[in-house]
């Protein structure tokens, strides 16, 4: 910390040494569980152990530099936290495939890493100052709603569809994918830029009864827009955790922007009165919240959830150890129930181990959202970390009966594409704007070489202090 005539200015370091050494550690995380499954199940090391070291290793050392290379004041910290959670995602997808039936989807999981590195890569290198997305918020927001909307199109539904009960998949391509994981990073810019033009008419604006203070007519209207989104939801995708997971998401932002308690209000009511009456009038909503309070009422229909159960509590406080469960027992264990598989073969201490890690990744989110310099890019990190909170939370709360279960994925954990990717895209944005933040006044991109030459000489004063 320095001090200037204005007040102490927080100089921070890079780190990327740091962050360096952290991705090692997180890359053996993987490494460890992908060894530790083949002993356990053959008792010898896999074959091709040191392609699958040489990959991973690359995969993570090109996702460090680019780093390095184009976010250099990012913070430290989220990076590693990615890689392993995705490395151990990558290790039970594989731990579960040697199980009868034997398959080979971790194959595709790693293509799919590689993806989302690369996408990360590139968003990294393409978006040379984040800011510029926010010109175009109504473009934004009805693509998002299109986006999410989408399985409702006749002609795209996938097959998914009918195998889980939600539509939220389409198929292009001969490709299956859930739109609503792109949609959310569409919709998340939309919100920031939209609340960073109108948030004191949002925030001043309405008449005051008391000490609460109702909106007007037309600032009620994108809240209602995105209820009646999240109420077609509901009705035709029969998804209620996407629901919840934009509509939260908007409401949330309102909050921010605002600091007024009145939208959470709102927001609270509509949503629970579109929730009550889905409970009434649609039969899967009534379903899972059956199968949340009661799963043995029906043991043939809430079988999913009951041996989730019986797994996590044979895995114990330690877990039977990598290869040593039976989690293909419990169908989906792969995607939706990856959590269930995990805490069966590390126990509920491993369990927490990887929540706390995803906790490290919402207040490093978080903490970048405090640093940035412009209300926009305050916005976007808080909602980026919101709804990867609010995604963790309800998935895995669902799966271990704290909350409905929904038809959300596990963030870089869970088998699928389209979520690994949109989430590495979403990782891309946080690093953009924690770099923005921490990085010294006077240079907000160091990674132009046009504003290094300009930078003034108060910076290199500054870093010298």
């Amino acid at each position: 910390m320095s001090s200037t005539g204005t007040g102490p200015t927080i100089v921070y370091r890079k780190r990327r040494n740091v962050e360096l050494a952290l991705v090692v550690v997180a890359a053996l995380l993987g490494l460890g569980g992908f060894m530790m499954t083949t002993i356990n199940l053959s008792g010898a090391l896999p074959a091709n152990l040191p392609w699958v070291i040489g990959g991973w290793l690359a995969l993570c050392l090109v996702a460090h530099l680019a780093v390095r290379l184009r976010a250099p004041w990012a913070d430290p910290v989220i990076l590693p936290c990615v890689l392993a959670l995705n490395g151990l995602g990558l290790a039970m997808i594989y731990r579960l495939d040697q199980d009868e039936p034997v398959s080979t989807l971790v194959n595709g999981q790693l293509l799919w890493t590689a993806i989302g590195i690369g996408l990360f890569v590139a968003v990294l290198w393409a978006v040379r100052d984040y800011r510029d997305l926010q010109r175009y918020p109504y473009v934004l927001f009805l693509a998002g709603l299109l986006l999410l909307l989408m399985p409702l199109t006749p002609g795209l539904a996938s097959s998914a569809n009918e195998a889980n009960g939600s539509r939220i998949w389409i198929s292009l391509a001969g490709f299956s994918f859930q739109p609503a994981e792109i949609a959310k990073i569409i919709l998340t810019l939309a919100f920031a830029s939209y609340l960073a033009e109108h948030r004191d008419v949002l925030q001043l604006a309405g008449r005051s009864w008391g000490r609460f203070r109702m909106p007007r007519g037309r600032d009620l209207l994108p809240i209602m827009v995105m209820w009646l989104a999240a109420v077609a939801v509901i009705v035709f995708e029969n998804d209620l955790g996407t629901a919840l997971l934009f509509f939260g998401l908007f409401v949330m932002m309102l909050y921010v922007a605002t600091s007024q308690a009145r939208w959470v209000v709102i927001g609270v009511v509509l949503f629970g009165g579109a929730g009550v009456l889905a409970y009434r009038f649609l039969y899967h909503v009534q379903v899972r919240f059956s199968s949340w309070l009661d799963p043995f009422s029906d043991p043939g229909q809430n079988g999913q959830i009951i041996s989730a159960q019986y797994g996590m509590a044979w895995g114990g406080l330690f877990g039977r150890g990598w290869g040593q469960g039976r989690p293909s027992l419990v169908p989906l264990a792969q995607s939706d129930f990856i959590a269930s598989s995990l805490g069966e073969e590390l126990g509920l201490i491993g369990l927490m181990a990887i929540i706390v890690v995803y906790g490290l990744i919402i207040a490093r989110g978080l903490r970048a959202a405090l640093t940035a310099r412009d209300v926009f890019g305050k916005l976007l990190a808080g909602g980026l970390s919101f709804t990867f909170a609010l995604q963790v939370f309800a998935i895995i709360g669902g799966v271990t009966r704290l909350l409905p279960l929904t038809g959300l994925t596990t963030p870089f954990l869970s088998q699928g594409g389209s979520s690994l990717i949109a989430n590495w895209v979403i990782i891309a944005a946080l690093m953009q704007v924690s770099h923005a933040g921490r990085a010294p006044a006077g240079v907000p991109d160091e990674t132009s070489e046009a504003d290094l030459a300009e930078a003034p000489t108060a910076f290199i004063r500054k870093v010298g202090s």
